[in-house]
């Protein structure tokens, strides 16, 4: 029997928020039922401040963003780290600059190893040019220093990060082709995650290591991957989960996944990315990565604060203890491009998924809430 497409939608996501929370026993629910990890990716923020970007809060007072989004619920900023990126930023030098300014905020802070000198995600993990010869062996030595090194470093300053991640939606590996995982073969994606879980803990202790896939869309795949990097004697703190609805499917199979794995693994799960747009249109010359939506959700900014509310509500219920928005602040500003080898012009292609709007102004719908 075929069934309109918007009643299945609309059912699911209604079960999205009821039906995790009703599964849990009271004592359980207690227990889920604070996001404690209220995060914002902001590795764009930094060049755009430096090109003379304005950000403006809900009343129309300019503000350093990071305290807007202080203001708006924020506890904890996430910073991505390129090798050595041709853009000059979000290399060590930017990130330990930057990173003074997020602990001044009294905001607790995430570092996003990439291990590359550009963007790794699902269907790149290149290796940094320095590395680009090295095998297995050397690869594991490249990882254990440079992830130590930049920790010592934020730590040597008074900054220490309360969280790192060891790769970026590592869904098959990282530092390809020898990190990739080939017929199921994890051993030497095992001894990169090692190398950076040990270098972690020997700079600090309490730092807690994430380990990153985009697999909120697939209970199946987010199975394969962890049970695989499990099988090597990895060892993780907590599992990190990106979910774009209109990438990743819907809240209630994204809630089903979060439990599992907090279930499966008995680690703490976050949403270490999501995001949603507030318009349809281009703000510059560079096309949109998200042009649609997700059924319920208008593109308009009432809508994108109904979403990641919902993106919130439906971890929270499943057990996540943390939501990271990805680039609230990345509104598109002439010479902030997404490209690093050409940042100039390159343009911004999720002009219509951060928070502030074409002129700076925060949307004043979106919100943390733990």
């Amino acid at each position: 029997m075929k069934i309109p497409g918007r009643i299945v939608k609309a059912a699911l996501l209604l079960a999205a928020v009821a039906l995790p929370a009703a599964m849990l026993t009271p004592t359980d629910a207690a227990a889920a039922n604070s996001l404690t990890m209220l995060g914002a990716d902001v590795s764009s923020a930094q060049r755009a401040i430096d090109l003379g970007a304005k950000y403006y809060d809900s009343s129309g007072t300019a503000k350093d963003p990071l305290d807007i989004l202080k203001g708006a619920g924020v506890n904890y900023v996430r910073l991505r780290i390129w090798n050595n990126p041709a853009s000059g930023y979000n290399n060590k030098a930017k990130v330990l600059a930057y990173a003074k300014q997020v602990k001044a905020k009294g905001l607790k802070l995430l570092i996003d190893f990439h291990y590359s000198d550009t963007w790794a995600d699902p269907g790149k993990q290149y290796k940094p040019a320095a590395w680009s010869s090295h095998g297995i062996g050397a690869l594991q030595t490249d990882v254990y220093n440079y992830t130590y090194d930049v920790c010592n470093s934020l730590k040597s300053q008074g900054t220490t990060p309360d969280s790192v991640q060891i790769g970026n939606e590592i869904n098959v590996g990282m530092l390809w082709d020898d990190g990739k995982v080939v017929n199921n073969n994890f051993t030497n994606l095992g001894l990169l995650l090692k190398s950076g879980y040990n270098a972690t803990k020997a700079c600090n202790s309490s730092t807690q290591v994430i380990i990153h896939t985009a697999d909120a869309d697939s209970d199946s795949n987010a199975r394969w991957f962890y049970d695989g990097i499990k099988a090597q004697g990895v060892n993780w703190d907590i599992t990190g989960l990106s979910y774009y609805c209109m990438w990743h499917g819907t809240l209630a199979n994204m809630g089903s996944v979060v439990s599992d794995m907090k279930s499966r693994y008995g680690k703490d799960v976050i949403i270490a990315e999501t995001a949603y747009p507030f318009t349809s249109s281009d703000a510059d010359s560079t096309a949109n990565s998200v042009t649609s939506g997700c059924s319920g959700y208008p593109l308009t900014w009432a809508g994108q604060g109904a979403e990641f509310t919902a993106v919130q509500n439906t971890a929270r219920s499943a057990g996540a203890i943390g939501v990271f928005y990805w680039e609230p602040t990345w509104y598109a500003v002439a010479g902030n491009g997404w490209d690093p080898a050409n940042i100039a012009t390159s343009g911004d292609g999720w002009d219509n998924m951060a928070i502030f709007n074409w002129t700076g102004q925060v949307n004043p719908n979106v919100k943390w809430t733990p």
